[in-house]
């Protein structure tokens, strides 16, 4: 029960990293959003660890924590670029339930089958996550690069998921820093790209508390991993969309669809299922 609580409150704190994300985008690239949100992922992590006297883990999980840092920055880099040239109807939720799926599928080889109740669980999930995340526009179907672009940003979100969980038991601080160096990185490098200029600490503080936010989210999820099935842990972590979906009706008042609706009703449903 306190893995499914670790990785309920990871999805609702990465749903407000995103809703925090987003409105960043709205002040500045989404390139240099990254930057900082990765900067100052890293500064808390580092304080936090300090504090807590964790040190670093082994070469091993070092590694497994770069190439999940990777895995997230190219996911988000594949779906910043698939929202710029596709429909967001589609690509969005493309891009989630893949990212939902793969880590079933891998928890399914690694650990057996889970029982009835939690497949069909998953399945409510996959349901649920897919109508949260589709926009109520009309646009015309998403392009076939838009579409493999949504695939690869599910693939690196999946990725993520079952990367950063093979760090060894006990560590969870100090790989994340890792993970974040490596996106920032990543950051760095597609701003040079994009010819953009570096963004200053003070240009955007939402970017900043965005960062935050999505630390806590991926410090939540470790924690859900270490008494959890990974594949319970990543689905349950991959509802995020319904609290950004939530937080944007009370900040912006945007009108909730009745797709989105059913969606979230599918998605406590499945939560339902998943705690049998």
């Amino acid at each position: 029960m306190l893995g499914i609580l670790f990785a309920l409150t990871s999805s609702f704190v990465w749903g407000a990293a995103d809703f925090s994300g987003g409105f960043a985008t709205r002040r500045s690239n989404q390139f240099q959003v990254l930057a900082l949100s990765a900067l100052s992922g890293i500064v808390i992590l580092a304080v936090c660890a300090l504090v807590w006297r964790e040190t670093f883990p082994a070469w091993r999980s070092l590694i497994w924590a770069m190439l999940a840092g990777l895995a997230g920055a190219v996911g988000l880099a594949a779906l910043y670029r698939a929202l710029s040239i596709g429909n967001a109807a589609s690509v969005a939720p493309t891009a989630a339930v893949i990212g939902a799926a793969l880590p079933v599928a891998f928890g399914i080889f690694v650990e057996g089958l889970p029982s009835s109740e939690r497949l069909a669980g998953f399945a409510l999930a996959f349901l649920g996550i897919w109508l949260v995340s589709r926009s109520t526009t009309t646009e015309s179907l998403v392009s076939r690069q838009g579409f493999w672009l949504a695939c690869l940003a599910g693939i690196g979100f999946g990725g993520f998921f079952i990367l950063i969980a093979q760090v060894e038991p006990g560590k969870i601080l100090t790989p994340l820093i890792a993970t974040r160096a490596v996106e920032f990185c990543i950051a760095l490098l597609l701003i040079r790209v994009n010819r953009l200029p570096l963004p200053s600490l003070t240009s955007n503080p939402v970017a900043l508390l965005a960062g935050v936010l999505d630390v806590g989210g991926n410090v939540f999820y470790l924690l859900a991993k270490q008494f959890i099935r990974l594949d319970v842990a990543a689905v349950l972590s991959s509802m995020y969309p319904a609290t950004t979906i939530l937080l944007a009706s009370i900040v912006y008042r945007e009108r909730v669809s009745r797709n989105q609706g059913i969606g979230v009703l599918v998605c406590l449903s499945a939560i339902a299922l998943i705690m049998i």
